[in-house]
């Protein structure tokens, strides 16, 4: 059942190996790529050999227990083990994406509501602030364009992990955000106390490693440069900072205000721009290899939503996975892992469906 193990086996050692050449850290972006490869399969090795352990420990106990009944009963719990083991091995087993380790730029938008939804805005950003916090990642605000009413009308920030292991990125957890996120509440501007219903929008990309790994010429670029401004439209900033970069060949925009050098808003720009460049081409690639599933709703739309705020009833509800808990306060303050591993499970569960339609 696990005979591509073995291959694994010899990858593994062949990368402690490269780890060991001095050489191979002068080259910080190899360097990088073979430690997270590394990673990655240190926790297939290990899963391994307790499978085959267990599988030792079994066959003697069998063995044995017709003569021996302590050993009949270990039995019962060495099965229960090696079961639990191989379930654990044949996960491990399952093709990784190749983002998982990479880093993040997420982008929330508010979407219908108005005020509402720029407040719910704010409110998401809070809530991955509060689990980036838990998860002990970096992050940094790219660029933030606030509401009258302290919301957010759209804002872009940087996650940054702190593991080598793929299994433990910030891809590997953020990618399922993408989507629209619902609100139900009593709006902070109803007078009346109704429910309202609204909207924000998430965009998740992953983070170009290296600007190499996303070639861009500056033929394919319009760059201009305007005024930033604040709320209301007031100019803040009395010289040309910002900067719009629009790339020809996909069409793809971003705009930079928040820094108050021209320079720095282009250097974020152009981090955002290769982040979306490299998620556009990565979505081609996958459509044409007829493997891509669709994880990322990219319309504001309140009827194409991925997951449901329900504050009357503190209640939060992941609509693609069926996840439902009771502690909506909970996870507005950053306890948000067990509807990320909701979703991590059930996308396992799919890729393991795949590949035994395909056997």
């Amino acid at each position: 059942m696990f005979e591509s193990v073995q291959t694994l086996l010899a990858e593994h050692d062949e990368l402690q190996g490269q780890l060991a050449d001095p050489e191979l850290h002068s080259d910080p972006a190899r360097s990088k790529k073979v430690n997270r490869r590394y990673a990655e399969l240190s926790r297939v090795v290990a899963a391994y050999h307790e499978w085959r352990e267990l599988t030792d420990d079994l066959a003697a106990a069998t063995e044995m227990a017709a003569e021996d009944e302590s050993f009949a009963a270990e039995v019962p719990g060495l099965t229960e083990r090696l079961d639990a083991s191989q379930e654990k091995l044949r996960r491990l087993l399952i093709p990784r994406d190749p983002n998982d380790s990479r880093d993040v730029i997420m982008e929330i938008k508010m979407g219908e509501g108005g005020a509402e939804s720029a407040l719910f805005a704010g409110d998401l950003l809070r809530m991955y602030l509060h689990y980036a916090e838990s998860k002990k990642w970096k992050t940094e605000i790219i660029e933030q364009a606030s509401s009258d009413l302290g919301g957010i009308k759209e804002v872009q920030l940087s996650l940054k992990g702190n593991s080598s292991d793929p299994a433990e990125g910030v891809w590997a957890h953020l990618k399922y955000e993408g989507g629209v996120h619902r609100v139900q509440r009593v709006p902070a501007t109803e007078s009346q106390g109704r429910i309202h219903t609204s909207a924000a929008g998430v965009l998740v990309f992953p983070e170009v490693d290296e600007p190499e790994e996303v070639e861009i010429s500056q033929n394919d670029l319009k760059i201009d440069v305007y005024r930033s401004s604040g709320p209301g439209g007031q100019s803040v900033n009395t010289t040309d900072s910002a900067v719009r970069i629009t790339h020809l060949p996909t069409g793809i925009v971003v705009a930079m205000q928040n820094e108050k050098s021209q320079l720095q808003n282009r250097e974020a720009g152009m981090r955002v721009l290769r982040a979306r460049i490299l998620a556009r081409y990565q979505e081609e690639a996958d459509a044409e290899a007829s493997v891509f599933r669709k994880s990322q709703i990219r319309t504001m739309d309140r009827s194409e939503r991925i997951r449901t705020y329900n504050f009357p009833e503190n209640r939060i509800a992941d609509h693609r996975t069926g996840y439902k808990a009771y502690n909506l306060d909970a996870v507005m303050n950053g306890a948000l892992e067990p509807v990320v591993l909701s979703c991590i499970e059930a996308d396992e569960e799919a890729r393991l469906a795949d590949l035994g339609s395909e056997e």
